[in-house]
């Protein structure tokens, strides 16, 4: 009843006229650049958190996590018209989305796909709803041991469970740590890795860094690939509408499914792409109709897209009760709360209820909102893919190089934007994955802080971090899950020999 109450309390908030319109803008923002190949949802959010700096919190967030629901809806329009995933978890989406397409039922596809996301995004916040405030209550009794062991594991998952290989995350959280080291001691405050430099003296700027990483980064990419696209006509009618409404309300099976799947995997960092691949194939699995999974089926359409849907929006339950972003787009999210001076975990609860529950209001108000632009205007946001990148590309670079000048006024951190868009190209030729880079310079102070409070505490014994009754079972699990990859080829190779 309190939960009710509280959201109730949310819904006032995100309910205001202001932040409705706000909300709006960035659906219509994070819409478009979920169909355009090349931003995404992270890159969206990054290039606009210096914007949001003068904005109250709550709008500020509800800002950038409207942007993140828009992009998830985005992503499914040029997979089904185009065959290009706006989004790495649209990629299964376009198996039979585009078949479907292709046989003249464009529109119907369309409404699928919306409708799918809309259950999976409900039974995502219905999970953040009910359950954030359980895992809030438990994670006040978390001290600095308990907070470091959180730490380790939220990288660990990286490690075992992100799907890229273990050594390349594990390189890629170590470049984090060290650019987070860069500055001053926070517990000595003399100055380190600075060599000599004034203008490194403050340490590296989240924004600044995910600016150029995946703003730059992913422009780079993109001129050096070319962007060719051709794409299939559609519009949403009323038959549409109600032949995918029949279509969703025949196939239940796919829908929870991929919900289920999405809630659960996003739990987990990058949940949203393997959450859709997986729904994707239990469905297939488990459909009679096997033959016409990749010509077009139905089933083939809702599962993933739910999947995707879900896992985005479970994304957030770990990012504000925990501190542990679910996905590359919470991590850039969880740095624009702690911009506001809102510290993610378990007492955002208890000091900021307003923001907490407005938040979570935002999350039902934005996703109802975003199913009803998707369904209105699908055909005019494809039309943005036939303008030239050749014009878009040099305006979102202009926004970029704002955005990054007006974190502190400096055109030091235009430069730092240009070295890090780079780094953010280096990185994704040779394949090390980002997100857990900027995990890592996110985190970084907040996991060695905890780690010398916890030390200090303990008198320098590092067992303090396996201290019963929190401590000890988090970093059992966290040390399976690092070496879960280990594990697992281990075990293939036994069941190899027996086999032999």
């Amino acid at each position: 009843m309190e939960d009710i109450n509280n959201l109730i309390m949310g819904l006032g908030v995100a309910l205001q006229s202001y932040n409705i319109m706000i909300a709006v803008i960035g659906l219509v923002l994070g819409i478009i650049v979920g169909v355009l190949p090349g931003l995404g949802g992270a890159n969206g959010v990054a290039i606009l958190i210096p914007v949001v700096v003068s904005m109250p919190a709550t709008t500020g967030v509800i800002l950038l996590s409207s942007i993140y629901w828009g992009a998830l809806y985005g992503g499914s329009i040029t997979s089904i018209l185009f065959n290009i995933p706006g989004e790495p978890w649209s990629v299964a989406t376009t198996f039979d989305g585009y078949p479907m397409a292709k046989s003249g039922r464009a529109g119907k596809a369309l409404v699928l796909a919306f409708l799918s996301h809309g259950a999976g995004a409900v039974l995502g916040v219905i999970m953040l709803t009910f359950f954030a405030p359980l895992i809030a209550e438990f994670a006040l009794k978390f001290g600095p041991a308990e907070i470091f062991a959180v730490m380790i594991l939220t990288f660990s998952a990286f490690v075992g469970l992100g799907g890229k290989s273990p050594l390349k995350t594990v390189a890629s959280i170590f470049f984090g740590f060290t650019l987070a080291a860069v500055g001053m001691d926070i517990v000595s405050g003399q100055l380190r890795m600075t060599f000599g430099s004034v203008d490194l003296m403050g340490g590296f700027s989240f924004i600044v860094a995910v600016i150029g990483l995946f703003g730059l980064g992913e422009i780079f990419l993109t001129v050096e690939e070319g962007l060719k696209v051709e794409g299939i006509k559609a519009k949403v009618g009323l038959k549409d509408m109600r032949e995918g409404l029949k279509e969703i309300l025949q196939n239940p099976k796919a829908v929870i499914m991929g919900a289920l799947i999405g809630c659960w995997m996003g739990l987990k960092p990058g949940g949203a792409t393997p959450a859709s691949f997986m729904a994707y194939g239990f469905c297939k699995q488990s459909c009679k109709n096997k033959d016409e999974f990749g010509k077009g089926a139905s089933p083939g359409i809702i599962a993933p897209e739910a999947a995707a849907h879900g896992a985005g929006t479970s994304a957030t339950l770990p990012m504000i009760t925990l501190g542990i972003p679910g996905s590359p787009t919470m991590a850039v999210i969880m740095g624009g709360l702690m911009i506001f001076g809102l510290q993610p975990g378990p007492m955002l609860f208890k000091e900021h209820a307003d923001f907490v529950w407005g938040l979570i209001a935002s999350c039902w108000v934005g996703n109802f909102i975003g199913l009803f632009i998707v369904m209105a205007f699908a055909p005019l946001f494809a039309a943005i893919l036939k303008i030239r990148f050749a014009i878009f590309m040099p305006i979102i670079v202009y926004v970029c190089a704002i955005g990054a000048y007006a974190v502190n006024n400096r055109m030091i951190d235009v430069y730092y934007m240009i070295i890090f868009g780079i780094l953010g190209y280096l990185f994704k030729k040779l394949d090390y994955p980002l997100a857990p880079m900027v995990l890592a310079l996110v985190l970084g102070d907040m996991a060695e802080q905890a780690m010398r409070q916890a030390l200090i505490m303990g008198q320098g014994n590092p067992l303090i971090f396996f201290r019963p009754p929190i401590a000890l079972p988090i970093m059992i699990v966290a040390l399976i899950i690092f070496f879960w990859p280990l594990i697992s080829t281990v075990k293939q190779k036994l069941m190899t020999k027996n086999a032999v």
